[in-house]
């Protein structure tokens, strides 16, 4: 396969995961950034090795075959982003770009490698579940977007969701960071908008930005416990 090919493929699964994108050639087109037209004689020339369905106007389907493909050049991504960010404190937007460029010079024998030296991780520093050697995910994870989080709980980051530098540079700039204690302080919802408290912080962030920080609640007994724990040390 090439780089172009792992690409579209890679476009075509993580849309079709995410309720708030589709899978239309023009979608995969715009996230490419490539014109509808290369999109849609890509879907078509891969439609014929049996990656994926194409019908004219329709969202684009992977094949069981596509699907696999799909995941695991995702599950190289991730294991060098999980290297780069254990070995070099990189930036999450450092290690997305790099991995951009390994991923698709790894053979399968050395994400086996990479993966067994990290001690077999789940999810990669972004909070992002890794696929294991079969393309399979096994692990679930039940966070919400801070988007659709409630007004006076407080939550726990679990998954910041985006490739964009200026997203992860204003979240280094605050400490949003996966495990980070966060407190829904307003729910705007005329305006699309969260008011958050974090490490001291009070912060106004729009849908944008809600919609990729995903979020765990504290219940609490986890609140109590912790501010024990806090106290003791």
């Amino acid at each position: 396969m090439s780089v172009s090919i792992d690409n579209f493929i890679k476009a075509i699964y993580k849309n079709g995961v995410d309720e708030k994108n589709d899978t239309k050639p023009g979608s995969i087109a715009k996230k490419l950034n490539i014109s509808n037209a290369a999109a849609t004689d890509m879907a078509k020339k891969l439609a014929t090795r049996d990656v994926l369905h194409y019908e004219k106007y329709q969202p684009l389907q992977l094949t069981e075959k596509g699907t696999k493909l799909a995941l695991n050049i995702i599950r190289k991504h991730r294991l060098w982003e999980t290297l780069l960010y254990k070995l070099f404190d990189m930036s999450l937007f450092e290690i997305h770009q790099e991995a951009e460029v390994l991923e698709h010079q790894t053979s399968d024998d050395l994400a086996k490698r990479i993966n067994a030296y990290l001690g077999n991780p789940k999810f990669d520093p972004h909070g992002d579940p890794i696929p294991d050697e079969k393309g399979e995910i096994h692990t679930s994870n039940h966070a919400l977007t801070l988007s659709d989080s409630i007004e006076g709980k407080t939550y726990t980051i679990a998954r910041l969701m985006s490739d964009d530098k200026e997203f992860f540079d204003f979240c280094a700039l605050y400490g949003l960071k996966l495990g980070s204690k966060i407190m829904v302080t307003n729910q705007f919802q005329f305006n699309k908008m969260t008011q958050v408290s974090i490490n001291n912080n009070t912060l106004l962030l729009n849908e944008s930005f809600t919609n990729i920080i995903y979020v765990n609640e504290i219940n609490q007994k986890q609140e109590d416990i912790s501010n024990s724990n806090y106290k003791l040390f």
